[in-house]
This record gives C-alpha cells, structure tokens and sequence, in this order.
C-alpha cells in the first residue's frame, strides 16, 4: 500500500472525532462555507490542514474561533474590526455578551465551545443563566435542544468526539432528573397514560428523559422504561396496565426497511395506542405510518399539539 496512503488512513485514526470538514464547521456556526472559505483567503481566520493526499479538514481551535466569531458577528461587530482584535480580547467580549440568554444563537454557539474544551463551569453558567430567564422548560426547548439537534448531525456522521456528547449528556441529565423530581402537578381525572421508551440498542435517552418532564409537569401519567427495550417488555406492559400513548425515538442508523418494519410492528400490535416517533431517523427517513401513528419533528411541536387546547 502506498505510503502516503497509510500515513493518512493513520492520521484520521487518531483525529476521527476530533477533526471537521468545512460543511461541519457551516453546521456548528452557522457561517456558509463559501464565506469561511472567503474569510480564509482574505484574513487568514483560520487555516485548514491537510493530509498528504490533499484533503481539507479543521480543528477544535479552528471551531471555536469560527464559533466566537460569529458570536461577535451575530453582535453587530464587523469582521474587519474583529479580525483585529486579539484572542484575549475576542474571549472578554464573549463574555459580556453570555449573559444575555434571549440571543440563543450565541448561547447555543457557547455551549459548543464549553463542550469542546470540557469546561464544566462555563457550560454551568450558561445554563444558569438560560433558567433563570426563562425557567427551566423554555431553557431547554429554545437553548438545549437546539444545542443537542446541531451536535446530534455531527454526531450522526462521527466527527464528534463520544467523550465531548456524554460530558454534556451527563450534565443535563441531572439537570432534568432533578427539575422532573422537583414537579408537584399531580395527574387528574382527565390524565392520559404515555409509556416512554427507547428500541434495543438505542441509547440516546436525553430527549427522553425531556418528554417525561414535559408530560409529568403537565399532569400527565408517565411509564418511564428508558433505553434498550425489548419489544416483549412492551407487551407485558400493556397487559399489566391501560396505555394511550406510546413514544418512542429511533436515533441509531437504522436501514429503511427494518425502521418501516419496526414502526408497523408497534402500530400492528399495539392498534388501540396512539404512537408518537421522534428521533434523526424517523425524521430524515422516507417510511410511512399507520393511522395510530404520529412524527414529531421537535418537542415544541409535541407540546403544541397535546397542550395548547388545555392551557
């Protein structure tokens, strides 16, 4: 095998989840590619490496650069005033925008760079911040979430470091656990039952734990079995306890026709409960469903559709 050839298959070995095309860096900052490419040429902002075989590709520094700078962009600041101002300077004005948490747009693009440099504290002060201008629920809807879908694609196609997800993933699990333990609505006579669960194999379980929090807030009965469940747990379920509604999410790369087979075999089975799908595959996959079942594309659109009439 070529030299160069085996130098490079080595170099992305070690680099794999730390290393973004131009098109990943568009994703996370919102910045075209054509512009960064642009900005490259003009002020020299951020330089891509290359393999022996001339492949492009950028680094976590090379991210949060863009990051800040769209940041400050985003702010009013020109990119010719911002290309002259230091590192030092560039983080202070950083700073005293990230407590303004109606500008999601920064706050999501901050939440990045906690992430990737592993910073506990920043990723805490963010958060902090978001709750107490919102609450807790509107935080999460128009903060986190995004925050989880923009990592989620990148995370889908493997230039995210597994380490860098399961360090926010962890964080924000115990911020829901102990918002979902803090709730004192109780369900009333009205209440439907929803059976919360994640397929075998699927370990994905934030946007979960997210749903029980919304549901259980709003006076609604929850199941929680959480991720990697057996098709026949579901069933013994039902036979023990009266369900309504089962929701569910397919995150895992998963073929058309097994997800389509999967989704027929809830509906077929299961005909009297009502099945909400959310998840990256449900939502980028062509399938087609059964009457009794339901897409969600996000969480703000589940709680418009079950909520909104009763508020």
């Amino acid at each position: 095998m070529d030299r160069c050839l085996i130098d490079e298959i080595n170099l992305f070995r070690k680099i794999k989840m730390a290393n973004y095309s131009i098109k990943d860096l568009e994703t996370f900052t919102g910045i075209k590619a054509h512009t960064i490419r642009i900005w490259e040429k003009r002020y020299s902002l951020v330089e891509p490496k290359r393999t022996c075989t001339n492949i492009r590709y950028y680094d976590d520094d090379d991210l949060k650069r863009l990051l800040n700078i769209s940041i400050l962009n985003r702010n009013g600041i020109k990119i010719s005033n911002i290309v002259n101002l230091s590192d030092e300077a560039i983080s202070e004005k950083i700073i005293n925008l990230s407590g303004n948490a109606n500008d999601s747009g920064s706050q999501i693009e901050n939440l990045v760079v906690a992430m990737i440099d592993l910073d506990e504290n920043k990723f805490e002060k963010i958060f902090s911040n978001a709750v107490m201008s919102l609450g807790f629920e509107e935080a999460v809807l128009t903060i986190i979430y995004p925050f989880f879908e923009k990592i989620g694609i990148l995370w889908q196609i493997g230039t995210i470091n597994p380490a860098q997800e399961h360090f926010v993933s962890n964080i924000l699990r115990q911020k829901i656990l102990v918002a979902t333990n803090g709730i004192v609505t109780s369900p009333g006579p009205d209440s439907k039952s929803f059976l919360l669960y994640l397929p075998e194999g699927e370990h994905h379980e934030l946007g979960l734990l997210f749903y029980q929090y919304l549901l259980r807030k709003h006076g609604q009965k929850v199941v929680y079995l959480g991720e990697t469940v057996p098709f026949a747990a579901l069933q013994e379920v039902y036979k023990i306890k009266k369900i309504d509604h089962f929701l569910t999410a397919f995150v895992n790369p998963i073929t058309e026709e097994k997800l389509q087979a999967e989704i027929d075999r809830i509906s077929e089975t299961f005909p009297d409960v009502t099945l909400f799908l959310t998840g990256f595959q449900v939502n980028h996959q062509k399938i087609s469903i059964q009457k009794n079942a339901h897409i969600i594309k996000n969480i703000s659109e589940f709680k418009k559709a079950l909520f909104e009439k009763q508020e």
